[in-house]
């Protein structure tokens, strides 16, 4: 006869089974053949915490506020102004990346507006069928009178002699970009590792970004792509001078920021790969040649040059034990690191239980060694893409995934894995709330950035730097789309372990890497397992003693606390009498912002708010609120 199986049931045996250390899951199987039913009654082994339920009260699941251009149509003429010709583009992305890299800005939709500015980017288009006619003997008179304007795909309107190109040929079929180091705007950029970038993809060329290609350019060339044809060309106009970009930085940025790159990324992790950040260091360099009063926000906290982050990920039943000794080693080195501690209290496929009362132990001795402690899941399940979001009334010990194969999972939400694990850790490690997070195998599914808001964290770790295209922070959008912002900050991974050749064996060259990105002001993040006690730690005691001299360290959340900060400082210039005010004003308190400017200045007023400055670049102490700075020549 055939039997159907009816459900499966998870059931507590009792709370010794429960709590106890043994191994395995025990099922009770009831046949009933004359039904033509076969039950099962399964339990699950879990682990509990006497006294432990919660969280207690339900999450508000964040929803989304599209950003408007008027969010950020505020400031004074001396920000690069972005003339928005199209909100059908990528403009949210390209107002995250400009954040990132620091330069101060202002969106408007008005041309008017626009160009009385000294330097504008026109984005994403300029075209004569979407433009009003009015705007193009604008533009002309703009940059006949000395401004600076930069075209991005400059498609039509009889701009040609403007920009200084022929004619224009829209292509998806490039690849590469090489950048010459030639000009004022590259200068650097061989030093810096920025003179080759891949933008796209070689083989699949239907998932690439349009570009453009400028012909018969009559100035410089600053970009070509792989076949010699122009794609950023600079021209003088008048007394001006224009620059055409033929790549949607915008669209190139969202690739990166969202997940969204099909071939771009030659490797996973482990290389020095700025493409984001060679585009967004040309528009600044472009920004601070033709702004006579450039200031850059620092993008790295005390006058530094890179950001490193020590990071452990503990998802293996010694891993906690093993961590101990990473953490010995960084407390006598005197910098905190961020451990991902998955929370697991259900046996299963994976592995089995290491979040009972031995782990919450470790747990503790780790933040009493400083660490910081973070979430990595309750149930580290490589399918997490495939979870439904949940919710937000999942509850300890209610909520018990279950990995049943390497790839599928049952019971599992990705409110619960948020909520839950947090939960756990706020419970046992108390110095601190935990707010950083970081998916087992990097399984990061489009939901995650608002589900994070939702359950209170503020910082992500989940993708590597050579996925999302840079080497430098970013803020995530509201499902990984194009509308609007979550308030999570991602700060990607740079080196991890698991790659071939061992981690030890790659140092040398993770020390030229952090050099390279040190030349862009990024941040370097580096991910160990603690699944063991070897080469890994003499990796860490060797990358530390490397980058000491020129790094600010410390743990995702202390960056991810002054980089919010940052993010937030609103920046404005005035001159006049031979004097130069800087207005700053920081909403949330930080310490150790650096203006980067071309030269140093004496200092007016205030005397106690900078500390130093060195070629150019002001270290202040501690800003909160409205700030002015008078400084002359």
């Amino acid at each position: 006869m055939k039997m159907q199986h009816l459900y499966l049931w998870r059931v507590a045996l009792n709370s010794k089974y429960l709590n106890s250390g043994g191994a395995g899951m025990k099922c009770l199987t009831v046949s009933v053949l004359t039904a033509g039913l076969l039950l099962v009654a399964c339990g699950d082994k879990i682990h509990t915490f006497e006294g432990v339920e919660g969280p207690e009260s339900d999450s508000l699941i964040f929803s989304l506020t599209p950003a408007e251009p008027a969010d950020y149509n505020t400031g004074d003429t001396n920000r690069l102004s972005v003339w928005l010709t199209s909100r059908e583009s990528n403009w949210v992305a390209l107002v995250a990346g400009l954040k990132s890299v620091g330069i101060p800005f202002r969106i408007t939709e008005n041309h008017e507006e626009a160009l009385g500015h000294d330097v504008v980017l026109v984005y994403p288009y300029i075209s004569g069928r979407d433009l009003p006619s009015e705007s193009f003997g604008a533009m002309r008179r703009f940059v006949d009178g000395g401004g600076t304007l930069i075209g991005t795909n400059v498609l039509g309107g009889g701009m040609q002699d403007v920009f200084g190109f022929g004619s224009i040929v829209e292509s998806k079929d490039k690849a590469f970009l090489s950048l010459s180091s030639k000009f004022p705007e590259t200068r650097h950029f061989e030093d810096q590792g920025l003179t080759v970038i891949k933008i796209g993809s070689e083989g699949d060329i239907s998932a690439n970004p349009g570009t453009n290609v400028y012909r018969s350019p009559k100035g410089d060339v600053l970009a070509r792509y792989e076949n010699g044809e122009a794609a950023i060309i600079t021209s003088e106009f008048g007394q001006g001078r224009t620059y055409a970009w033929g790549v949607d930085l915008g669209q190139l940025l969202a690739k990166g920021y969202n997940r969204r790159q099909v071939d771009i990324a030659d490797s996973y992790a482990n290389r020095y790969r700025p493409t984001l950040d060679a585009l967004l260091i040309l528009l600044e360099n472009i920004y601070r040649e033709n702004e006579a009063e450039a200031v850059i926000l620092g993008s790295v906290p005390d006058g530094k040059s890179l950001s490193f982050i020590l990071s452990h990920d503990v998802d293996y039943n010694e891993s906690l034990k093993n961590a101990v000794p990473y953490a010995e080693h960084q407390k006598t080195a005197g910098i905190q690191a961020t451990y991902f501690i998955q929370t697991k209290y259900v046996e299963d496929y994976n592995d089995k239980i290491f979040m009972n009362e031995d782990g919450a132990r470790y747990t503790q001795q780790l933040e009493a060694l400083g660490a910081e402690i973070a979430s990595h899941s309750v149930s580290h399940a490589k399918d997490l893409w495939d979870f439904p979001f949940g919710d937000g009334t999942e509850r300890y010990p209610d909520y018990t995934p279950f990995v049943q194969t390497a790839d599928k999972t049952r019971d599992g939400t990705i409110m619960g894995e948020l909520r839950v694990s947090k939960f756990l850790l706020d419970n046992f490690a108390r110095n601190d709330e935990v707010v950083s997070f970081r998916p087992g195998f990097l399984s990061n599914p489009k939901d995650v950035p608002q589900a994070l808001a939702s359950a209170g964290y503020k910082y992500s770790s989940s993708v590597t730097a050579n996925i999302s295209l840079t080497h430098l922070p970013f803020q995530l959008t509201y499902g990984r789309g194009f509308d609007g912002f979550t308030p999570v900050f991602e700060f990607p991974i740079t080196v991890e372990d698991e790659l071939p050749p061992k981690m030890i064996d790659r140092l040398e060259y993770s020390k030229d890497m952090a050099r390279q990105i040190a030349s862009i002001g990024g941040i370097f993040v580096v991910l160990i397992h603690t699944d063991a006690v070897d080469g890994r730690l003499d990796f860490q005691k060797g990358i530390i003693d490397e980058v000491r001299p020129y790094a600010w360290m410390g743990s995702i959340r202390q960056f991810g606390n002054w980089w919010s900060a940052r993010d937030a400082v609103e920046l404005d210039v005035k001159t006049g009498d031979g004097k130069m005010e800087i207005i700053l004003n920081a909403p949330r308190p930080l310490s150790g912002l650096t203006l980067e400017m071309s030269e140093c200045r004496n200092v007016i007023e205030p005397d106690d708010l900078v500390i130093s400055c060195q070629d150019g670049n002001y270290l202040l102490g501690k800003l909160s609120g409205q700030h002015k700075i008078i400084l002359k020549r």
